[in-house]
């Protein structure tokens, strides 16, 4: 199956969620994901990836990655998607697809916006009612940036303190620790957040016009448009689930892009 061109913008942010076939619970196993984890590292010193936050859950996985030479972020997912998916179907006797074929990935603003998109991150398996704080879930980065690990760390600790605006480590822990505090604590984290897995870009007015043109955006009819406290790049009158299988309706076919790989 031949991949869609992929969004690259160097130096980018980016939001990237890749479900399950059929949102099937492929990952409720602990072990597949630690491997998922462990090919995602494999992935960062074969290829460079930078990685900023991750969760895997049960059925998904959320990443948040700095873009880099062209083919960093498709090569990674590929090799994290495509071993996963290989491994778990030789031990379960498994043939057919694991994963969608498509992931989704959104263009994250630096600052306040990267803040929510991180935290939105952390508190995944909170607001799913599996755990009551993201310190409880062992395969997500809420740990590794408040106790980063000696060795085999997955998170750019450098690119994650600058994207967050902090001047030290210690200081990006204590608001890192402060953000997801808040969101407990003020009950912010009921229901799901389309923008993070629905849009193209989400920031403020002038970073996603500036997406925008980057991606050439006007002659593919998107728009700029305003919600609530952010804005975003989406498809203008468009029907988000129009090309999609019902388990798919939180993808749409302009951002979304094609893996290959090819399991048995």
């Amino acid at each position: 199956m031949a991949r869609a061109n992929r969004h690259h913008i160097p130096g980018q942010v980016w939001h990237i969620t890749h479900r399950c076939h059929k949102q099937e619970f492929l990952l409720k196993f602990s072990r597949d994901r630690k491997r998922w984890l462990q090919w995602l590292f494999e992935a960062k010193k074969r290829y460079g990836l930078q990685i900023l936050n991750y969760v895997v859950t049960s059925n998904h996985i959320h990443l948040l990655i700095i873009d880099g030479d062209a083919e960093v972020v498709p090569q990674s997912l590929q090799l994290v998607a495509g071993k996963t998916a290989q491994e778990f179907n030789r031990r379960k006797n498994r043939k057919g697809a694991y994963w969608d074929d498509r992931y989704h990935a959104t263009a994250v603003e630096p600052g306040e916006h990267f803040f929510r998109c991180l935290t939105y991150i952390d508190l995944n398996m909170v607001r799913n009612g599996v755990v009551s704080h993201p310190s409880s879930w062992a395969h997500g980065g809420y740990n590794e940036i408040q106790n980063p690990p000696l060795r085999y760390s997955l998170i750019n600790r450098e690119q994650l303190i600058a994207c967050c605006g902090s001047t030290s480590d210690e200081q990006l822990r204590k608001e890192h620790r402060h953000w997801v505090e808040e969101s407990i604590r003020h009950n912010r984290v009921k229901g799901r957040e389309p923008e993070w897995t629905d849009a193209i870009a989400v920031g403020s007015e002038a970073f996603v016009d500036e997406i925008r043109e980057r991606l050439q955006a006007r002659q593919m009819g998107r728009k700029t448009r305003e919600v609530k406290d952010h804005y975003e790049l989406r498809e203008q009158g468009a029907s988000y689930n129009a090309h999609f299988a019902p388990e798919k309706v939180l993808l749409s076919t302009e951002n979304t892009y094609y893996l290959d790989l090819n399991v048995e």
